[in-house]
């Protein structure tokens, strides 16, 4: 006998319809929001049971994301897509990266933090303005996994309109005159020998400043290694494709299982998409005053609109800037310089989510 629907469960099949619409026809991060709404539907169909002990999202979920394996997996594969020559000839972007993260965290932190969250949870909440996906997702199901479905679906639904997020934000912020600053673009030689020596430096380095950020940032580097050597084409190809594709669709489903209608339905997710929201408008704003001041200092070589690529929203806000930029001037060519500020992004997302894991609990225990 079929059991009844109930309002909860109409809500949120509504919801997965939603994901899905948005992913299909608006092309809105396809990759994972059809796997998270197919998820969401399959999990609230009555009787399915699929998160139950013993069901086939629960035990997907407990082998990926309980063990923190598809997160990892799908960083190792960023890396090997990554390509970081364009930060390499221009090193002073990260200038960007920095605060761009650093005000997304802190801000939905304190407003997290005000609204009555736990340290942790109001932690994984503001974890969402590295704007990352994987990140978010491996800090949330240490420290919150209650919010996880609400935290992950927040963070690739703005991340998925970042395009429309960012070329609002940017517009405001900045004056025609500043868009239409021309940066030329004049390669620097440099040996491959830096290619290779930078992921392991920076896996070194970083995780010896946060050590619980290893499997992150290690994963990542390990990535960007394979691709670089260039003598291991297969794995290299292997990370990009086979071994992203399945963990990234495998992740899907399992966050779509979170989202049961009696676990997903109450204030507190209303709360998450609204401190979502504000942590990518202030980590976007941020960026871009930092390009307003690097405009300034260097007395309009600098054009603003790459400082909303300090964010982790790899390769999105660079083109996005991109974008707008062209749409000033047809002939003004941004992308290299906006892609090496995207690039660093991408690792200073990985820095933060380390150093939250590894200081977060030592600043709670002197409490």
């Amino acid at each position: 006998m079929a059991l009844p629907f109930l309002l909860g469960n109409i809500v949120m099949i509504a919801v997965a319809f939603a994901l899905i619409y948005l992913a299909v026809k608006k092309q809105y991060e396809p990759l994972l929001l059809i796997p998270i709404g197919f998820g969401a539907l399959l999990v609230n169909l009555p009787g399915s049971e699929l998160m139950n002990p013993g069901g086939l999202l629960r035990i997907i979920y407990d082998f990926g994301v309980g063990t923190d394996l598809f997160p990892i997996l799908v960083f190792m594969g960023i890396g090997a897509m990554c390509d970081f020559g364009a930060f390499l000839e221009r090193p002073w972007v990260i200038v960007f990266s920095i605060p761009a993260t650093f005000v997304g965290i802190f801000v939905p932190v304190l407003l997290s933090l005000l609204l009555g969250f736990q340290p942790l949870e109001a932690t994984s909440i503001g974890i969402i303005g590295a704007m990352d996906g994987p990140t978010a997702i491996y800090v949330s199901s240490k420290y919150a996994p209650n919010l996880l479905g609400a935290i992950t679906v927040a963070a690739y639904t703005y991340i998925a309109t970042v395009p429309i997020l960012q070329t609002t934000v940017s517009k405001i912020l900045t004056s025609k005159r500043e868009r239409l600053t021309r940066m030329p673009y004049s390669p620097k030689a440099y040996s491959q020998n830096v290619r290779l020596i930078f992921p392991i430096a920076a896996a070194v380095v970083i995780g010896l400043m946060a050590p619980q950020g290893i499997p992150l940032i290690g994963a990542l580097m390990l990535g960007n290694f394979l691709r670089e050597s260039k003598v291991v084409e297969r794995l290299s190809k292997t990370a990009q494709n086979e071994i992203t594709n399945i963990s990234t669709l495998l992740l899907g489903v399992a966050i779509g299982g979170t989202m049961e209608a009696e676990r997903f339905l109450n204030f507190q997710t209303l709360l998450v998409f609204g401190l979502g929201l504000v942590a990518f408008v202030s980590g976007l704003a941020s960026g871009i005053m930092f390009g307003k001041l690097a405009y300034i200092l260097t007395k309009g070589k600098v054009n603003p609109l790459i400082g909303a690529c300090g964010s982790s929203a790899f390769p999105m806000g660079a083109r996005t800037a991109h974008r707008i930029a062209r749409e000033e001037d047809p002939d003004n060519w941004l992308l290299v310089h906006a892609i090496a500020a995207n690039s660093i992004g991408q690792v200073v997302s990985v820095i933060a989510g380390g150093a939250i894991l590894t200081f977060v609990p030592m600043l709670l225990s002197l409490r």
